[in-house]
């Protein structure tokens, strides 16, 4: 993944045979490769994908009940919140991040000029 930042990821070669999710998993461990895969999917503009990007986090953080206990949240409804129809408050979302190592970043919109 890369940041538009002008910083880059390393990239790991991966073989072919390798399966998708318990290596996205391990990456994610990483808190930086954690922020910018946030990032890249936050920058889809996409609230189902990005709950979802928020599960594989919270998943390769330790699971859903970890971060849960972590973040003082209701482990059943942060099931209910990081569905593909979850609609998480700010609190929330701060809280889960938070809880996973992260933080919010506020940045300026890219311009059109």
């Amino acid at each position: 993944m890369r940041k538009r930042t002008g910083k880059t990821i390393r990239r790991e070669p991966v073989s072919p045979a390798v399966p998708a999710e318990p290596h996205l998993s391990s990456r994610l461990r990483d808190p930086v490769f954690a922020a910018a895969y946030l990032n890249a999917v936050a920058e889809e503009d996409d609230p189902a994908a990005l709950m979802q990007a928020l599960r594989h986090v919270a998943t390769a953080q330790g699971g859903i009940g970890s971060i849960a206990a972590k973040a003082k949240l209701n482990r059943q409804q942060l099931y209910k919140t990081l569905s593909k129809s979850g609609n998480p408050e700010l609190r929330t979302f701060t809280a889960l991040l938070s809880a996973a190592g992260l933080a919010m970043d506020i940045k300026p919109a890219r311009s059109s000029r």
